[in-house]
C-alpha cells in the first residue's frame, strides 16, 4: 500500500459548504475511489489559512490517477471548483507533500 498526502485550499467563506458537499460524498465517487484502490482517504481542515490537508492510501500510482479520468471525478471536479482554488480542467489546485515520517 502507498500513502499519499497532500494539500489543497477553499475559499474562506466556503468551509461549511465544503463539508456539507462531503458528508457525504456522493455514492458513485466513494465507489469509484474504492474500485481504482483508494482506503483510509481523509481531508482535514485548518480554518485559520483555510488549507486543506489530504491523506490517502493506494494500491497503485496508476490506479489512482485513472480516477481523475472517470465521468464521475470530472462532474465532482467541476461541482467544486466554486469552492476553492481550481485548475483549468476544474481538478483542485493541489501540492504533494513529501513523507518525512510515519510510525504504524
Amino acid at each position: 500500500m502507498l500513502r499519499k498526502a497532500f494539500v489543497m485550499q477553499v475559499h474562506a467563506h466556503c468551509h461549511d459548504e465544503y463539508l456539507r458537499r462531503h458528508s457525504p460524498i456522493w455514492p458513485e465517487l466513494e465507489q469509484t475511489l474504492k474500485a481504482h484502490g483508494a482506503h483510509n482517504y481523509a481531508i482535514w481542515l485548518d480554518a485559520e489559512r483555510n488549507l486543506l490537508f489530504a491523506s490517502v492510501e493506494i494500491e497503485s500510482e496508476a490506479r489512482w490517477e485513472a480516477v481523475a479520468n472517470t465521468e464521475v471525478c470530472q462532474r465532482w471536479w467541476a461541482s467544486m471548483k466554486d469552492l476553492m482554488p481550481s485548475n483549468a480542467n476544474n481538478s483542485p489546485i493541489s501540492q504533494a507533500l513529501k513523507p518525512m515520517f510515519f510510525m504504524p
